[in-house]
């Protein structure tokens, strides 16, 4: 099947959730995984109608940033090392996956660095799974206190990665939280802190995720097809 098909039954499924939510597909943006994917396969997505690509490495992300010249967003969604960040920040319009104090500075450093400041969503644990990156839910009020005052840091968004179930029934706890935790981050009124984004859901439950209140959400089996080991 081809990508542009793939893509139109997802977009179907993002408007059935809308609807079911009483929301707006406006509202919902895809971000096309492309990890292990070849430069011709994104060029084809973006060919589709695709704006957002997201990568889970640096140094890939930077060899297709390098030869794809289309105009796109770079959201880079998986974890990210400080001593990665540098080069990070050469393609990345969005750091998706912001999870300590620590990684956040190096980033306002880097950023600073270059003189133009970097969109970056919060990522939460919404699982409880110890195998997961993410903050606490519990500390996510006092953790967006502690990178106010980094400077050349935008927060627009939290992101979390749902339990790996089966049932997406079972996810929609993990994904509830994080709405309830955007509500709860902006009630507390953080100087220069905006949480507009929520980037959750997968190719297995991104239904259900835009149900939630999902702003973003990350496929790429479902656009790709299966990925190369």
């Amino acid at each position: 099947m081809m990508i542009s098909e793939n893509l139109k039954i997802i977009r179907e499924k993002i408007k059935g959730a809308c609807l079911r939510s009483g929301r707006s597909v406006d509202q919902v943006k895809i971000v096309a995984v492309s990890k292990t994917v070849d430069v011709p396969a994104v060029e084809e997505a973006i060919d589709a109608g695709i704006t957002i690509i997201g990568e889970n490495r640096v140094q890939e992300a930077w060899r297709k940033f390098q030869k794809i010249e289309r105009p796109v967003q770079w959201h880079l969604i998986g974890h990210l090392q400080t001593n990665k960040v540098k080069r990070a920040l050469q393609f990345a319009d969005v750091i998706e996956s912001v999870d300590s104090i620590h990684l956040a500075k190096e980033i306002n450093l880097r950023a600073q660095e270059r003189g133009k400041a970097v969109e970056v969503f919060v990522e939460v644990n919404t699982s409880g799974e110890a195998s997961k990156f993410g903050v606490h839910p519990d500390a996510l009020v006092d953790f967006l206190y502690g990178i106010a005052d980094l400077h050349y840091l935008r927060v627009t968004g939290l992101m979390t990665v749902g339990a790996f179930l089966p049932e997406p029934e079972r996810v929609r706890p993990c994904f509830s939280l994080l709405r309830q935790l955007r509500d709860k981050g902006n009630a507390a009124q953080i100087a220069k802190i905006e949480l507009e984004h929520l980037s959750m859901g997968m190719t297995n439950d991104f239904e259900v995720a835009v149900e939630e209140g999902a702003t973003h959400v990350r496929i790429g089996r479902a656009i790709f097809g299966e990925r190369k080991k």
